[in-house]
């Protein structure tokens, strides 16, 4: 068995660290080193390799194919290596992650076997919860939290833009006596909310929708309103009408085709972005931390590109 390693481990760290975070300058600063030289360092890594493992697009860093292939792999050994230590030094290997709850049924959990599969000895606890809590007084380890557009921003950082759209199941769209092509066609159907109790009237309600869209209100066939979100969503997959759908949380049904957009990018409303927030207690056991923020990134990107593929 060859024991020398194909290519440099310093260069394969400095990929990594540029591959998590998706920027030359915030890999630089945690490597301490200038921008320039972890440039240098993954152009070299391509070099040995003989293939890209960035491409910039739209302005943005990101990973190719092979770069994806190498940064899960460098990941998994890592979290070994990770949990060994830990072990031996005795450090606790949990978490607990507060979320809203539409965030947590809809796209969290059911993702959380793919986090189990990758970091099998960091056992998770997810806290779901409308309310802004205190991480500190809370006893949370990381918070996954919404950032409104034009609003103060929460600490940490940006992990998924945040917007809504018309969804419904591919036969009602298909419908022949009532098809779904032009925003008017929306008279026709009956038009599902998601109404919170503690205010009384839809967080964010079609009225809202139309005005973003700069649609002109109408009367719709009917309305069913709903004190959960999810519960909109199952009316949505069992046909009842058309609902405000959300991305990221709808992310897997649109790509099983479960349900669809209708209007495509046309019926898009941002609504601003989650952030990810780490407390102090996670920063203290930073593998663990990083671990799971690593994780939450790399589902993002997965997003990204089965979304692109199905618009493909």
């Amino acid at each position: 068995m060859n024991t020398t390693p194909r290519v440099s481990l310093h260069l394969v760290r400095g990929f990594w660290v540029a591959a998590r975070h998706l920027s030359f300058t915030r890999a630089a600063a945690e490597l301490f080193v200038t921008q320039s030289a972890v440039s240098r360092e993954i152009k070299k890594l391509e070099e040995q390799l003989g293939q890209p493992l960035f491409h910039r697009v739209n302005r943005t860093l990101q990973l190719t194919q092979a770069g994806e292939e190498l940064y899960r792999a460098v990941d998994e050994a890592l979290a070994l290596i990770d949990a060994a230590t830990d072990r031996l030094a005795g450090v606790e290997r949990s978490l607990t992650v507060t979320t809203t709850i539409p965030l947590a049924s809809l796209w969290l959990v059911p993702r959380l076997p793919r986090f189990t599969q990758r970091q099998p000895a960091i056992d998770v606890r997810i806290v779901a919860s409308n309310d802004v809590l205190d991480l500190v007084q809370a006893h949370m380890d990381i918070a996954i939290r919404y950032a409104s557009p034009g609003g103060a921003a929460p600490p940490g950082r940006p992990l998924v833009g945040y917007s809504t759209f018309p969804v419904c199941t591919p036969a009602l769209m298909r419908d022949p006596a009532r098809p779904l092509r032009t925003f008017a066609d929306l008279a026709q159907h009956v038009l599902l909310e998601f109404e919170t109790t503690v205010h009384g009237r839809p967080w964010y309600d079609w009225e809202q929708w139309f005005s973003a869209v700069k649609v002109a209100k109408f009367k719709p066939a009917g309305r069913q309103r709903f004190s959960h979100y999810d519960q909109v969503v199952e009316a949505a997959m069992a046909g009842s009408g058309v609902a405000i759908g959300k991305r990221p949380h709808l992310n897997s049904k649109l790509q099983a085709g479960t349900l669809c957009a209708p209007f495509g990018t046309h019926g898009v409303a941002s609504l601003g972005s989650f952030h990810v927030v780490v407390a102090p207690s996670a920063t203290g056991r930073g593998a663990v931390g990083d671990a799971f923020v690593a994780w939450l990134r790399s589902e993002v990107r997965r997003d990204e590109r089965a979304m692109a593929k199905k618009r493909d």
